[in-house]
């Protein structure tokens, strides 16, 4: 009976000094950052005049590569140097805000009649599709320079054919270089973007 109730109290404490250890790794774990999720700020459209052209078009998903497809605040501080903003991340991947903003355009609009995304593969006459090539704020002259280009292309369905294609590109210098200030760049400068593509492909197909 001694040697049970001994092995019983070499249990319990040797079940103390693990709790003792977890307890104490769990007290130095760093504390996780506190992050900040920005959506792009609104924007003022203006309708366009004239009857809408009685077709349909896919806005998909612009490509990008491994700094740009993600929900983190990119920023060069210098050279080519890539950053990202501390405690700062967007609401959605940044392909995923530019392609709803030029969707938004294009319904301000009203030129297009139907309109749809990759998102619900509907069919449509027409589709555009786009590599986005920097959506990041870069540092010139010791301020930050938001910076948003676009090379797009716009695509017939029925053969996949290519109609039209063009870069676009928008820079804006914010108020400030507090976070804030420049989410607000952003969202001035997509949608200089968004309004550009909305310009030259309803142009293009109403030809």
């Amino acid at each position: 009976m001694k040697s049970r109730k001994s092995a019983m109290r070499t249990l319990h404490r040797a079940g103390l000094a693990a709790s003792l250890l977890i307890l104490s790794a769990c007290s130095v774990l760093p504390r996780p950052e506190p992050v900040d999720t920005y959506r792009l700020p609104a924007a003022e459209w203006r309708k366009a005049e004239g009857a809408a052209l009685p077709l349909s078009l896919r806005i998909s998903r612009p490509a990008a590569g491994t700094s740009l497809s993600g929900q983190r605040i990119v920023v060069v501080p210098e050279g080519d140097r890539l950053s990202v903003y501390k405690g700062a991340n967007w609401s959605d991947p940044a392909p995923v805000l530019v392609r709803e903003r030029i969707i938004d355009a294009f319904r301000a609009d009203g030129r297009i009649a139907a309109l749809s995304s990759d998102e619900v593969r509907l069919h449509a006459d027409y589709e555009v599709v786009s590599d986005l090539l920097a959506f990041q704020s870069e540092y010139r002259d010791g301020a930050p320079e938001v910076v948003v280009r676009l090379d797009a292309r716009l695509v017939r369905r029925d053969g996949r054919q290519i109609v039209a294609s063009r870069q676009f590109e928008a820079r804006h210098r914010p108020a400030g270089a507090d976070v804030p200030q420049v989410v607000d760049g952003f969202g001035q400068a997509s949608a200089t973007v968004a309004g550009q593509v909305v310009e030259w492909a309803t142009a293009e197909l109403a030809r």
